[in-house]
């Protein structure tokens, strides 16, 4: 009984949320401005939990900085974008992997919210997507990155990438880690049916080089990821 009233409550989710995207979509092909179109988002993204009867918490967003930064944040469900979304200011682009132009809805919302899309297979299209980034963090725009680049059903914090860190040291950006809570069990690996899980979204710590606190790329990377494991109670993947 318990697995039915699972699977009822998992399709519900989907009910909602398909016209819910659809709506998003429909609305931001006329609102000016990428900032008004990712609040737009955003609000949505609050509606929906809201509607799915997901407990949603978000802690620590005084510590965001004034300034233009990048945040990177764990992986671990495909609720992760829609939760960050819901949790941070509409001022942020995220960088999304390239597959996602596929998906016709989804590439058309998230191109009208400013994401940047990143090719992880191809090293040559790569370079260039990285560039890109680069050249969007140059005028000011802060990001966002899931520094995995993908998530498996093991508790774990994976690798991170370099491309997060690359982009906050070159353009002297501060990297904000950011811990998810909870979206790992609110939607497993391997199904789309949601779960009715509470979610946390908790701004941990600024990592930044200074001038009397000189920092390496892959040292804010470790510190980053360490600090996010720890938050989350996950062990760090070999």
């Amino acid at each position: 009984m318990r697995e039915i009233r699972r699977r009822i409550y998992g399709v519900y989710c989907i009910a909602l949320f398909l016209p819910t995207a659809v709506s998003v979509l429909i609305l931001n092909l006329f609102v000016p401005g990428v900032r008004n179109r990712r609040a737009v988002a955003r609000a949505s993204s609050r509606i929906f939990l809201k509607a799915a009867g997901i407990p949603f918490q978000v802690y620590g967003l005084e510590r965001l900085p004034k300034a233009p930064c990048v945040v990177v944040a764990n992986h671990a469900s495909y609720l992760d974008g829609l939760v960050v979304a819901a949790a941070l200011p509409p001022d942020f682009a995220f960088v999304i992997k390239k597959e996602m132009v596929r998906v016709p809805v989804a590439s058309i919302l998230l191109k009208r919210l400013g994401a940047e899309f990143v090719e992880r297979f191809d090293s040559h299209k790569g370079a260039a997507d990285t560039r890109r980034v680069l050249k969007t963090a140059a005028k000011g725009q802060s990001i966002v990155f899931f520094p995995e680049g993908t998530f498996t059903e093991h508790r774990t914090i994976g690798k991170f990438h370099s491309g997060a860190f690359a982009t906050a040291a070159r353009n002297k950006m501060p990297v904000v880690a950011v811990a998810l809570h909870g979206t790992r069990d609110a939607m497993p690996t391997g199904t789309l049916l949601m779960r009715r899980k509470p979610i946390r979204v908790e701004v941990l710590a600024i990592f930044q080089s200074t001038e009397h606190a000189p920092l390496t790329a892959g040292e804010v990377r470790q510190l980053a990821r360490s600090r996010i494991a720890e938050a989350v109670g996950e062990s760090l993947a070999t």
